[in-house]
């Protein structure tokens, strides 16, 4: 995604939009292991940052992040503007993670 620029603001800087080519998204579902669980009760316990769920977290995200991207380049985009994340607890354990925004073609002004 080296020449893919994404932002979360409605304009870059720098550049005009000329042509719009609609909503892009990545979207992926992750699940914690009974492992992973365990490990993070015995964080929770000593407290502070329950480092095996932003480990997963961040995963996801970038993950979402990712498909996101090659969405956006499989649909000539240059850019992605107003990218925005969203995230919801499908189950007990089953988060979904979606990552969208507005594919671009922009050029420098």
């Amino acid at each position: 995604m080296d020449k893919l620029m994404i932002t979360t603001t409605n304009e870059l800087e720098g550049y005009r939009v000329i042509r719009q080519l609609g909503v892009v998204r990545g979207l992926t579902v992750r699940s914690r292991s009974v492992l992973g669980n365990i490990g993070a009760s015995l964080q929770t316990i000593l407290g502070g940052n329950i480092t095996l769920y932003s480990e997963l977290a961040e995963k996801a995200r970038q993950e979402a992040f990712d498909l996101m991207g090659q969405h956006a380049l499989e649909r000539g985009a240059n850019a992605i503007l107003a990218m925005r994340y969203d995230a919801n607890e499908i189950t007990d354990g089953v988060t979904e993670v979606l990552a969208y925004g507005t594919a671009v073609v922009v050029e420098p002004r």
